[in-house]
């Protein structure tokens, strides 16, 4: 069964779930990967969530739906170590069907990602972003128990390393080589939790609280690969709106001075240098992967991009101010 707008109130009337009182369904941006629905009464609010086993993209991309399980269960785990309010409640579950049912925001929260598009480039919510991120490894740090939970990485190679990374070395022959060795060298890494989707648009801003969501992909491994994810979105913003380019990027170091902060002392001999590598194939896949960036969508901003990315990957500068300074050459002339 695939879960619609039309069928929710049925679907929820079958399994006893319905609320006594009216009730009215809204479908949510579920990205690419999952269907996704707030259902509203009176006397409470929930999201259904139901993975897909095909990606609404023009590329054939295929996954394993039952990657929901895994976020279920993480989002259980992760309310047991970050601060109340940092990750939905987990309600119910329907294993037959792939979905599950979780505590739904308060209303009026918005995305990080829709404030930093209308031009709202807020330190505090920077700030609150890396110390999630922080205390999400620091407390995942060689946990024999979550690696042996979240060490499978199917899910993280069909919705990443394969539609980003492998795809990337496909189209763009020049960095075949620098994708592979990242690809090799991250997966060698398996020391934290990764949320694989650390991104302005899962970060959910309710006044002072800020509510991480979409942990389809998380997995035991290479906790880098969040930062970069991260900080990918800032400076790909940077290139839709360069006026705003020098904000966007100390919003960029805001975020990683205190997710830097909070990291274990064996991860600082190498976090950062690696964070800039996944960072130049995160910028590259998001022009030239399966899942393009909808707001850059002229060629020239296209051809910026690539040409920041593919230096940066080429070139592999040793820290993340190396990246900034290339971000701020490739949108000088924009």
């Amino acid at each position: 069964m695939e879960l619609t707008a039309a069928s929710c109130l049925d679907y929820l009337r079958r399994r006893g779930e319905l609320p006594p009182d009216g009730t009215t369904v809204r479908e949510l941006g579920g990205g690419v990967s999952n269907q996704v629905f707030l259902v509203e009464a009176a006397s409470g609010r929930l999201v259904l969530k139901q993975s897909l086993d095909r990606l609404r993209v023009a590329d054939e991309w295929l996954a394993d739906r039952s990657r929901i399980f895994r976020e279920m269960q993480s989002l259980q785990d992760a309310a047991t170590f970050l601060p109340a309010g940092s990750v939905p409640e987990v309600l119910w579950c329907d294993p037959e069907n792939f979905l599950f049912a979780m505590s739904a925001a308060e209303p009026g929260a918005e995305t990080w990602k829709s404030r930093l598009l209308a031009g709202r480039l807020e330190s505090a919510i920077a700030l609150r972003a890396g110390v999630l991120l922080g205390l999400w490894i620091r407390h995942s740090w060689e946990n024999a128990g979550f690696r042996e939970r979240y060490g499978d990485q199917t899910a993280f190679d069909q919705l990443r390393i394969d539609p980003y990374y492998r795809t990337i070395a496909r189209r763009v022959p020049e960095v075949a080589g620098a994708v592979g060795e990242l690809i090799a060298e991250s997966a060698g890494r398996r020391v934290s939790l990764v949320h694989g989707d650390w991104s302005p648009k899962n970060l959910l801003v309710s006044g002072p609280t800020v509510t991480a969501i979409d942990f389809e992909v998380v997995h035991y491994g290479d906790p880098s690969f969040d930062a970069a994810f991260c900080i990918n979105h800032f400076l790909l913003k940077c290139f839709r709106r360069p006026a705003q380019s020098d904000g966007l990027i100390h919003l960029a170091r805001i975020f990683f001075a205190w997710l830097e902060g909070l990291l274990p002392p064996a991860a600082l001999g190498w976090f950062e240098a690696a964070t800039a590598r996944h960072l130049g194939a995160l910028m590259l896949a998001r022009i030239d992967g399966k899942s393009p960036v909808e707001y850059l969508r002229e060629e020239t901003v296209k051809q910026a991009v690539r040409g920041v990315a593919r230096r940066i990957l080429l070139e592999r500068p040793p820290d993340l101010a190396a990246c900034y300074a290339l971000a701020l050459e490739g949108t000088s002339g924009l």
